[in-house]
């Protein structure tokens, strides 16, 4: 452990400030959260209006991916939806006439037993035979069968109907989840940004054919970048997350710009310290990484050099 703590107090020695003040308790590298953005649909890039270095919204549409067939595809599943209810049969005109023709009967009906109570009136006066009030029986039983017949074959009829009518129908709710999936992979085919950030790196362009999941560009959020530093196993009881540090950056001139970072978040096994540390004995130790988030004022970059001070919290 002494000869750990030698080591790691050169190293300090040799990142400290130009001034020769050792402040330094650890070290790294920015890095940013990066978000490549690929292609969700297959197809022609028909535009993709993105620059290196822009500075895009997020939500914003950046590219469109040709989707043509989808489009045709769409529009085929709507016209076989709308033509569902013209191979709907409408029961009212037929239930109609049958209507009519029970009323008819009905009405008949009402006459028939009319004249039976007359006739009937009549025999007991002997004014009428028996024979006649049997045939007003008989055309009244007749009537009545008849009036039957006609109300079952109005039932029949609408049952008929409804059950061949649900049967096309059956077909209307497939039809949407058609029309909703072909409409949600139609808005696949806009490449739209997923976060506000920086326009770091453009793998295609405009013309060129790309596939689901294939990479279009690499963005990533700069107003905020994370310092990833290493500190050894003795300063791992003076970091706890969320703790406020100076992170320090050299701006050349022979001093350092500082500015106050939060962390964020500290590893919960050791590793050999970063291969940037060339000597076989200082490689060989064991450190702990910690993020540690830093708002950007515009001067750090991704990759750049930057050290902390543990106890020296802005």
């Amino acid at each position: 452990m002494k000869k750990l703590k030698i080591l790691v107090l050169s190293l300090s020695s040799l990142l400290s400030c130009h001034s020769g003040e050792d402040i330094h308790d650890a070290s790294g590298t920015f890095e940013a959260d990066e978000v490549i953005v690929s292609a969700e649909l297959g197809g022609e890039i028909d535009s993709l209006n993105i620059q290196e270095g822009q500075i895009l919204p997020a939500g914003k549409i950046v590219g469109v991916i040709d989707a043509e067939n989808l489009k045709l595809q769409k529009e085929q599943a709507e016209a076989s939806l709308n033509a569902l209810a013209v191979r709907t049969t409408d029961v009212q005109p037929q239930v109609l006439l049958l209507k009519d023709q029970l009323a008819v009967q009905q009405v008949q009906l009402k006459s028939l037993l009319r004249e039976k109570q007359r006739t009937e009136n009549l025999v007991k006066l002997d004014a009428a035979t028996g024979k006649q009030l049997d045939d007003i029986n008989t055309q009244i039983e007749v009537t009545e069968r008849q009036i039957q017949v006609i109300q079952q074959q109005i039932k029949v009829q609408q049952n008929e109907v409804a059950t061949r009518n649900r049967t096309i129908l059956s077909e209307r709710e497939p039809m949407q989840k058609l029309i909703a999936q072909l409409g949600s992979q139609l808005n696949k085919a806009q490449v739209r940004n997923p976060i506000s950030g920086t326009v770091l790196t453009k793998y295609a362009m405009t013309g060129e054919v790309t596939a689901p999941g294939k990479a279009l560009y690499k963005i990533a959020d700069l107003s905020t970048l994370t310092l990833r530093a290493y500190i050894t196993g003795d300063q791992l009881t003076q970091v706890k997350i969320r703790q406020v540090v100076t992170v320090l950056v050299d701006n050349g001139q022979e001093e350092y710009i500082k500015l106050p970072g939060t962390i964020t978040w500290v590893a919960s096994k050791a590793e050999f310290t970063p291969k940037t540390i060339q000597t076989k004995d200082q490689r060989a130790n064991l450190v702990y990484a910690v993020k540690i988030k830093v708002k950007n004022n515009g001067f750090l970059k991704i990759g750049m050099y930057g050290e902390v001070a543990l106890n020296q919290a802005s």
